[in-house]
C-alpha cells in the first residue's frame, strides 16, 4: 500500500511539473529524496515511464490538430512541414541521448545536481526574456527547419536533471523567434517523440526485473500523471496568454536555493 501511495505522489508531481518549464525529472528527483522512492532501478524506470501519461495528456489535449496533421502528411503540405520540423528538433537530443545517458542515471540523478540545474535554468530563462522577449512569432506555420534545429540543439539541454525539458525547449524557441506561447506549444508537441523514445528505451533496459505490484504501481502513476497533466497543460497555455516566464524562474531559484541548504544540512541526499 506505500508504494502506490508514493506512486500517486509522484504521478502528481510529474503530471504537475512535466510541461511547467521547472523540470519534471528535478522535482521527481527531489519528492523521491524527500519520501524514500528512490535507488532501486525500477524507480529510475518509474520516473521515465510515467512521463508517457503525460504526453498522452498533451496528444489528447491536441488530438484534432493531431489528426488534421496526420491528413497532410504530402511533401509541401502544412502536415508534412509541421512534423518535420518536430522531428529535426527531436534528432539533436536523441543523438547526444543515446550516447550518454547511461552517464547521466548513473552520476547525475541527484538532488545537488538538480538545485544547480534550477538555478542555472531559472537565470537562463530570465536572459532569455529580456533578450529574446521582443520576438512574438504566433503561428507555428512560421517554423522553418533552421528555427527547428535551434530548438533541438537547446533541448540537448534538457538531458541535465533539473534543467527542463519544457524550459529548455521554450528557450530555444524563444531564440529562434517565437512568442512564449507559440515556444511552448512547440515544445509540447516536441515532446510526444522525445518522450516516448525515453519511455520505450526505459521500457527495454528494465522491463524484465520489474515485478507484478511494481507494474501496478506504474499503472497508478501513470493514470494519474495524466489526468492531473491534462489540467496542467490547459492551465499553463492560458498562463501564458497573460504572463511572462519570470515567475518560473525565480521559482526555480528559489527551490535550487532551498535544496542547496538541505543538501548542505543532510535532510536530502
Amino acid at each position: 500500500m506505500q508504494l502506490f501511495v508514493k506512486a500517486i505522489i509522484m504521478g502528481i508531481v510529474e503530471g504537475l511539473t512535466e510541461f511547467l518549464p521547472v523540470s519534471s525529472t528535478g522535482h521527481l528527483i527531489i519528492v523521491g529524496d524527500l519520501i524514500d522512492f528512490k535507488g532501486r532501478p525500477f524507480h529510475i524506470m518509474f520516473e521515465i515511464v510515467i512521463q508517457l501519461g503525460a504526453i498522452l495528456a498533451v496528444i489528447f489535449y491536441y488530438r484534432h490538430k493531431i489528426i488534421n496533421s496526420l491528413k497532410e502528411l504530402l511533401p509541401g503540405q502544412r502536415g508534412f512541414r509541421f512534423w518535420l520540423n518536430i522531428f529535426i528538433a527531436f534528432l539533436p537530443s536523441a543523438a547526444v541521448g543515446v550516447l550518454i545517458n547511461d552517464y547521466i542515471e548513473q552520476n547525475l540523478f541527484s538532488s545537488f545536481t538538480v538545485a544547480i540545474a534550477l538555478i542555472l535554468g531559472g537565470f537562463l530563462m530570465i536572459l532569455a526574456e529580456n533578450v529574446f522577449g521582443r520576438y512574438g512569432i504566433e503561428d507555428l506555420e512560421e517554423m522553418t527547419p533552421g528555427k527547428s534545429l535551434i530548438v533541438g540543439i537547446a533541448q540537448c539541454l534538457s538531458l541535465f536533471p533539473g534543467m527542463s525539458r519544457s524550459a529548455s525547449t521554450i528557450i530555444g524557441g524563444m531564440a529562434a523567434g517565437l512568442s512564449v506561447k507559440a515556444a511552448a506549444e512547440f515544445s509540447f508537441f516536441l515532446a510526444i517523440p522525445t518522450m516516448l523514445g525515453a519511455t520505450t528505451y526505459s521500457l527495454m533496459k528494465g522491463f524484465s526485473s520489474v515485478t507484478a505490484t511494481e507494474w501496478q504501481a506504474l499503472g497508478v502513476g501513470f493514470v494519474v500523471s495524466f489526468l492531473v497533466a491534462l489540467l496542467a497543460v490547459d492551465r499553463f497555455l492560458a498562463y501564458l496568454t497573460r504572463h511572462s516566464l519570470k515567475s518560473f524562474a525565480y521559482y526555480r531559484i528559489a527551490v535550487g536555493a532551498l535544496m542547496l541548504f538541505l543538501v548542505y544540512a543532510g535532510v536530502v541526499g
